[in-house]
């Protein structure tokens, strides 16, 4: 062969080299640059899972914090509440010691007294006195007679034939008042109606 030849040859082997050397270079360039997609990709998700972490924290943190003053408020409240229901009539119990007082005084004087229109007058002023302290409470006695029968007010403890035709259902005798509460009946009547 000769010189010519074998320098073509070699010009073209040459040739091919540098060609599949170029193209390795771009593949190589190539996947540098899909690797360096994928690190910066890789960076922008780990930036993004720390955010998260950060807001996790602080929501938890958040979370633990509001349940925390929720349970304080909650035994707070609670033990109002018992002292509310421990200490709530002390109010009511207080004024009422006027009239115990008034009460211990007729006592002391009944058996003394020689006049009883003076002792019934005593009685009847202390009377109207833990009338108008109910009254000042809320309490109302219920106004049964002669109207019609409420089961919701009333307890009926007997029947009697009516002396009228008008008074059939009706309250005849109250044998025990009944009591309301601010609009709640406490206690009820105890009544006769006719029948």
């Amino acid at each position: 062969m000769s010189n010519k030849h074998f320098e073509e040859k070699k010009n073209s082997s040459e040739k091919e080299n540098q060609e599949v050397v170029t193209e390795e270079t771009t593949n190589l360039q190539e996947e540098k640059a899909n690797l360096s997609e994928k690190v910066d990709e890789a960076d922008k998700v780990s930036a993004e899972l720390a955010e998260l972490q950060k807001k996790y924290d602080e929501l938890n943190n958040s979370h633990l914090r509001l349940r925390a003053e929720f349970d304080n408020y909650r035994k707070r409240t609670l033990r109002e509440k018992s002292e509310l229901i421990k200490n709530g009539g002390e109010n009511a119990l207080t004024q009422l010691l006027p009239v115990v007082d008034d009460f211990e005084r007729a006592l002391q004087n009944i058996h003394k007294a020689e006049d009883l229109a003076g002792v019934a007058e005593g009685v009847d002023l202390i009377y109207n006195k833990f009338i108008s302290y109910l009254t000042s409470q809320g309490v109302k006695a219920l106004e049964v007679v002669g109207k019609p029968f409420n089961i919701d007010q009333s307890e009926a403890i007997a029947t009697i034939p009516a002396p009228e035709e008008g008074l059939k259902g009706k309250v005849l005798d109250c044998v025990q008042t009944g009591y309301m509460l601010n609009e709640k009946v406490i206690r009820h009547a105890k009544v006769v109606v006719g029948e």
